[in-house]
């Protein structure tokens, strides 16, 4: 299954079952782990499991391979390993608490592929450093300080 399609079947999956504000990252550049990542909100834990559950069944049904699920039991937060796409379907109060889109602010966002997603309303970023505000670290402990740190012991990093 190319990148492309299972995308296109994520995203289709997540809508079926009206998961709210899909995001979808390339984040290539910054981990080796993965390529792409996906967040997706749902209301409940009945919700978010019926998701992500949704996700799992799309994915086989197209042919592509699920490596696992985590969090089912819980609910709040699961996560669907697709290889190289990697979905994170939240509850939104999780959401907002750890929210993953700051922390993997340096990653493009991706516009969605399905064909329901042109018709709905964009959803509010964070803002950029091009933008006028100063962009937050890419990880945690990687501040300003530290680079400046790095920059001054290691004059080959180029970061």
């Amino acid at each position: 299954m190319t990148p492309a399609k299972l995308i296109k079947t994520v995203v289709a999956a997540l809508e079926e079952i009206k998961a709210r504000d899909v995001e979808v990252l390339d984040v290539k550049k910054l981990t080796t782990l993965f390529d792409r990542m996906i967040i997706a909100s749902g209301d409940s834990t009945r919700q978010t499991r019926a998701i992500a559950n949704n996700v799992v069944e799309k994915v086989k049904a197209a042919g592509g391979i699920v490596y696992g699920m985590e969090g089912e039991d819980n609910g709040e937060w699961i996560l669907v390993d697709l290889g190289d796409v990697l979905v994170h379907v939240m509850q939104t109060a999780v959401r907002a608490h750890y929210n993953l889109e700051e922390l993997w602010a340096q990653a493009a966002r991706i516009n969605k592929i399905s064909e329901s997603s042109s018709r709905k309303k964009p959803t509010a970023r964070p803002p950029t450093a091009e933008e006028g505000e100063e962009a937050p670290p890419a990880t945690p402990g990687r501040t300003r300080k530290a680079r400046a740190t790095r920059a001054k012991t290691d004059p080959d990093d180029e970061r």
